[in-house]
């Protein structure tokens, strides 16, 4: 991706749309509601908050369906609620490049949606996402998020797991049939969650849901949505996760945020928290040929009035802005490309055995171990190196 962050004369870093930088309407729309305490803001108008957003340079909006309309809402409320949408959407430019569906908040999906032992519910899940895969058809989505919040149990004996994943599977192998026969340009994307808001969450981590994709019938039509904080919740490397993703040419959607270790969900602005894990990220995205959105699903803190609201949505962009000035650099300098070759990184592209060798050529060969043993990597130096473009160290001042 070509980078397009100016430097301006204040050291400002100005978002433009080709960065594909994209906000949940519920992130800057969030009341600050915690359980210990009531919201802190009044509720911000979906119309408002993409002028806002396109104000700040963000290229799409993403929404759950009831961030635009009140779950309750009959069929004029939720047009005309719609209707102010997309005129905003018009006249912004902004646009809509992923859909998702509230299967958590209502009382109903206390127990879950597409795995609720209430089969009832699980029957009003499928249509109520049937229903907002064509919402998402007729604004041009490409990608339906998945987050199953409430898909899991506190208890283990509240839950048969394998059932509870055979009826995960149908609902998404339903839903895929339903895009297939209308014809739309959707993929789905599982997003994974260790816990919060039920105790354990069902495909919890990329590896879960990886597995879990392979059982499908149109395994091709789902990938994932991989959030920072939610694989950080279980103690794992992020950006090791997203590069096994692409391998598997799964990442269809990505959420950005912050997160501090293994505790709740912050949703932190991107960059704040694991800020090493960040540059690791952006390094890795920006060299790795990942295309699409650059997501930011984060929540200001409840400190924090309309100002700072769109404080935290802009620190999100320019964090990712410098990150990424910051990784072309570290890839860029002569001392950093010499720490690469030394560390031998570039022969893991050479395959062990050589065309036409056996396992019994291995065997048969003779190896040097202890000149193997003695060897050192030079991951230290090749570390610090990043340490030092992450810190704006530049060549000249080493």
């Amino acid at each position: 991706m070509t980078t397009t962050a100016t430097t301006g004369s204040a050291g400002t870093y100005q978002p433009v749309p080709e960065d594909k930088f994209s906000f949940g309407l519920w992130t800057v729309g969030w009341q600050a509601v915690d359980v210990f305490g009531p919201a802190t803001r009044p509720p911000m108008d979906p119309a408002y908050a993409v002028h806002k957003l396109a104000e700040l340079g963000a290229w799409g909006v993403t929404f759950h369906d009831n961030d635009v309309f009140e779950f309750d809402a009959d069929d004029q409320a939720r047009d005309q609620a719609l209707a102010s949408f997309r005129k905003a959407l018009d006249e912004t430019g902004v646009v809509v490049p992923m859909v998702t569906t509230n299967l958590f908040g209502h009382p109903v999906f206390k127990d879950g949606g597409f795995t609720s032992n209430d089969r009832g519910v699980r029957r009003f899940a499928l249509a109520k996402v049937a229903r907002n895969l064509d919402l998402a058809a007729e604004l041009g989505a490409k990608t339906f998020v998945m987050w199953g919040g409430r898909e899991g149990a506190e208890s283990a004996f509240a839950k048969d797991v394998g059932l509870a994943l055979d009826r995960y599977r149908e609902a998404v192998n339903r839903l895929a049939d339903y895009v297939l026969e209308q014809g739309y340009d959707l993929r789905f994307a599982i997003e994974p969650k260790p816990n919060e808001p039920r105790g354990d969450i069902l495909l919890p981590t990329i590896g879960h849901a990886l597995a879990f994709i392979e059982t499908l019938d149109h395994p091709e039509m789902v990938g994932l949505n991989p959030e920072v904080g939610h694989e950080e919740m279980a103690g794992l490397n992020f950006a090791a996760g997203i590069a096994q993703a692409l391998w598997h040419g799964k990442l269809f959607h990505i959420d950005l945020n912050g997160q501090h270790g293994p505790r709740f969900d912050q949703d932190l602005r991107f960059g704040a928290g694991n800020l090493r894990g960040a540059f690791a990220l952006v390094d890795l995205l920006e060299t790795h040929g990942y295309d699409g959105p650059r997501h930011f699903d984060f929540k200001p803190p409840r400190t924090e009035d309309e100002a700072g609201v769109w404080a935290s949505a802009a620190g999100c962009m320019r964090n990712y802005l410098v990150l990424r000035e910051r990784a072309a650099a570290f890839r860029a300098d002569p001392e950093v490309q010499a720490a690469l070759e030394e560390s031998g990184l570039g022969t893991l592209a050479e395959p062990t055995l050589a065309p036409g060798e056996t396992l019994a050529d291995v065997r048969a060969e003779s190896h040097d171990i202890d000149t193997m043993a003695a060897r050192g990597f030079g991951f230290e130096r090749l570390d610090q190196l990043a340490m030092d473009h992450l810190l704006g160290i530049g060549r000249q001042s080493r």
